[in-house]
């Protein structure tokens, strides 16, 4: 049996409740799902779903470096979409991030997210 790693980093969104920003099992991290909360004041950033996007990912790359890994290592990504007509915003940012690197990726429409959040984006990583 693996031994747990607790990921907590302070370039991220403290965790709320009774979870980890991240998890490393098995040679991979696990991150839990990011909203677009700025770290500093724990509020949602105001703007589009790009603006929203971009958040997100700064939170992501700030778990995945406190994990030693790079985002472009992330295996699989899920991406959760109060509006699926944000598709084509959140996915320029989601290209942009990943620079040519292409995990495998899951997106679906919910009908709510913490905060009032319109995406939400949780991602395994290879370490």
């Amino acid at each position: 049996m693996s031994s747990l790693t607790t990921i907590a980093v302070p370039g991220a969104p403290k965790a709320i409740g009774p979870y980890a920003q991240g998890i490393v099992a098995n040679g991979f991290l696990f991150t839990a799902g990011q909203v677009p909360l700025n770290p500093d004041t724990m509020t949602l950033v105001e703007g589009d779903i790009a603006a929203q996007t971009e958040r997100i990912f700064d939170n992501l790359e700030a778990i995945v470096t406190g994990a030693g890994t790079t985002l472009g290592r992330t295996v699989k990504a899920t991406v959760y979409l109060m509006d699926m007509a944000d598709f084509a915003a959140m996915n320029a940012v989601f290209e942009k991030r990943f620079e040519g690197h292409r995990p495998a990726r899951s997106t679906v429409q919910v009908s709510r997210l913490p905060a009032a959040a319109r995406v939400e984006i949780d991602l395994i990583v290879a370490l």
